[in-house]
């Protein structure tokens, strides 16, 4: 699944929503309180609308543990899903793989590294929001173009 359609999907769930969302608002595009039981990788992939490729490329690179059940198959349970949610999200906004890595290393090094892991969330929120920012320049640009020109590109 691209992270396009991810996004799609993502802002189709959240409708005319604007401003600041609520954690429960996040919470819900997945819908963690509806995991009861452990998921295979194909339901957790159909829960989080990706591919199970990419559920397992996270494991591979580290990014999420996932237990295995007897016979060796994956079993995603919700504090995998908890993580998946997490990854997906930091992806839909643009954060590279390799600071996830770095993100999920510091996570697993335990409290001490709290202050590293907000002062990266807090360097990616402000990437974030000067990408928003030159998304407003561009539509702003945009529409002028449009209100000037009817959309015509020549006289």
């Amino acid at each position: 699944m691209s992270t396009e359609h991810l996004m799609r999907k993502a802002l189709d769930a959240l409708g005319g929503l604007d401003g600041p969302l609520s954690v429960e608002v996040i919470h819900s595009l997945v819908g963690l309180d509806e995991i009861a039981e452990p998921m295979s990788v194909a339901q957790a992939a159909e829960a989080l609308d990706t591919s199970p490729h990419t559920l397992r490329y996270y494991e591979r690179i580290g990014l999420v543990e996932v237990p295995r059940d007897a016979v060796g198959n994956r079993i995603y349970d919700a504090d995998a899903m908890r993580r998946l949610v997490f990854l997906t999200r930091m992806r839909l906004s643009g954060m590279a793989i390799r600071d996830l890595q770095h993100y999920v290393e510091l996570v697993d090094a335990g409290e001490e590294t709290v202050d590293e892991r907000l002062d990266m969330l807090l360097e990616h929120r402000d990437t974030i929001r000067r990408q928003i920012a030159e998304l407003t320049l561009s539509l702003a640009a945009t529409d002028y173009k449009i209100a000037t020109y009817g959309g015509r590109t020549q006289p």
